[in-house]
């Protein structure tokens, strides 16, 4: 079934190539003797293929008193495998109902929102981006820019994602400056500076544009965005315990500011690693999550549509990954090391929510791929 639904998502220019399809891993099912856990987490029953003993001592590791520096600013870490929780451990003054910052794993968030909109006829990948800014004249050329291009964050649209350099950073004035009262219209009134769909680059504006195109998709309010996102996504999870950030034209600060707990982050790994289905009903197309792990060319490996990929290779980050976790990892990535990894080879998530700012994260990234490494290869 997904290899005949991915070869009709080629043909209708919803996935760029055969080739790269053809290399992913499958996606596993959601065990038979596992309940879905949209109102309560069951606990995975550790067999003969795990040390649930050597599981505990590594995650535990971050929250003792001589961890390395780049693990002391962990607040939660907890272990999904075969869809259920294999390990949960939270620093002192967090718990299990601590609601924490998504920062940019918001962005696979909206990744979701978008693929909903499409399964519900309301906007299509090849559809360029309803963005009024760029209806003004007949030759903007940003008129070109797809939904499938700003995904991939291809749009060529020129914005700097420096956290560094107040002064020239779109960012920062984006999020906390002139441009917060309308992000969207932040970003899209840049210029294009590369042709649409040629060069990859990482933009929170090119997100907050995409939410602020699903608001109006949604009925144009703030209030008509909250009842879309919590009617058809949060609320079929049993995700209830969030809180999420609109800016002042009422759209969803989808690039930076969700907040859940440990638990919730978990659901919607668990939501992509079951290929879009919860409890026997598809929130998101068939395909859809091959969309997301899919490799952007222009991005060398590090990144799908909205979600990172294990190919990442900017040393002071944890997803530096290209030799710690398997290939086929993909993952939801946070400022300040906040991380959903999904490892389908392993039927395995680990949601790290930390407040880390070490230049150095080789600890950090250790950690993560030793506790993904306890785990065994599901049988094929």
């Amino acid at each position: 079934m997904q290899t005949r639904w991915i070869t009709l998502l080629i043909a209708f220019g919803l996935i760029a190539s055969p080739a790269l399809s053809a290399d992913l891993v499958s996606l596993p099912p959601q065990p038979g003797d596992r309940a879905w856990p949209t109102e309560v987490w069951p606990q995975d029953v550790p067999g003969g293929d795990y040390s649930k003993v050597e599981l505990d001592a590594l995650v535990a590791r971050a929250f003792e008193a001589d961890a390395p520096k780049a693990l002391q600013g962990i607040r939660a870490v907890l272990v999904v495998h075969r869809g259920g929780v294999a390990a949960e451990q939270y620093d002192t003054g967090f718990g299990a109902d601590s609601k924490l910052v998504s920062w940019s794993m918001g962005k696979s968030f909206t990744h979701a929102l978008a693929g909903i909109m499409i399964r519900d006829g309301k906007i299509a990948l090849d559809t360029p981006l309803p963005v009024p800014e760029w209806q003004e004249r007949t030759d903007d050329p940003r008129q070109a820019i797809t939904l499938d291009d700003a995904l991939h964050m291809s749009s060529g649209l020129e914005f700097s994602e420096d956290y560094e350099d107040m002064l020239t950073s779109d960012v920062i004035t984006m999020l906390f400056g002139e441009g917060n009262g309308d992000m969207g219209h932040y970003a899209a009134d840049k210029p294009l500076i590369h042709e649409p769909g040629e060069h990859w680059s990482y933009s929170s504006g090119t997100t907050n544009m995409i939410s602020r195109v699903l608001r109006d998709l949604s009925g144009g309010t703030e209030e008509s965005y909250r009842s879309f996102m919590s009617q058809e996504l949060f609320k079929p999870l049993g995700i209830r315990n969030y809180e999420a950030e609109f800016d002042g034209s009422g759209t969803l600060i989808g690039s930076s500011l969700i907040f859940m707990t440990a638990r919730d982050y978990a659901r919607f790994g668990l939501l992509y690693m079951r290929d879009g289905v919860w409890d026997g009903k598809r929130l998101i197309p068939e395909g859809w999550v091959d969309h997301a792990r899919i490799e952007t060319p222009a991005s060398n490996g590090r990144y799908g549509a909205h979600w990172w990929l294990d190919g990442y290779v900017d040393p002071p980050q944890v997803a530096n990954a290209t030799a710690a976790f398997p290939p086929d990892t993909f993952m939801a990535r946070g400022h300040e090391e906040q991380s959903i990894i999904v490892i389908p080879s392993k039927d395995v998530i680990i949601v790290c929510l930390s407040l880390v700012t070490e230049p150095d994260l080789s600890d950090m990234r250790d950690y993560l791929a030793g506790i993904a490494a306890v785990f065994p290869d599901v049988p094929k």
